[in-house]
């Protein structure tokens, strides 16, 4: 099992930034894909950024291609999302998911575990 904890949201500007951190524990990452999701109330859960095991390959929603950055750090068992350029349109809650086994990484169904969430929100 791995339990996943996102952290590092808050109220932020726009214009401003925030870097959310995942951190994982029950077993190491190392060999797992990861991705980030965020949900708005009364939106579907809307796929941010996810990287592969090694980190070599990332992958971006078009809504956050060129502000957002997400990382790795296997060594720490974390994940990192590095957002900048924060809009009020960014505001939701931002999940942390992970599977062993991740192909498509912006479809929720293929990841097996989740984070609780950590709420970002940009005022305008």
């Amino acid at each position: 099992q791995v339990q996943l904890v996102e952290s590092g949201g808050g109220l932020v500007q726009a214009g401003g930034s925030l870097r959310l951190s995942c951190a994982a524990s029950g077993r190491s990452i190392s060999g797992y894909g990861m991705g980030w999701f965020r949900q708005a109330p009364g939106k579907e859960r809307e796929f941010v950024a996810g990287i592969s095991w090694s980190g070599g390959l990332t992958y971006y929603g078009d809504s956050v291609k060129g502000r957002f950055t997400i990382s790795r750090a296997n060594a720490k068992n974390t994940v990192y999302l590095q957002m900048s350029s924060l809009k009020p349109e960014d505001t939701a809650v931002y999940y942390c998911a992970a599977d062993s086994s991740v192909v498509m990484f912006t479809r929720t169904h293929e990841y097996d575990y989740w984070g609780q969430g950590t709420q970002v929100t940009v005022s305008s």
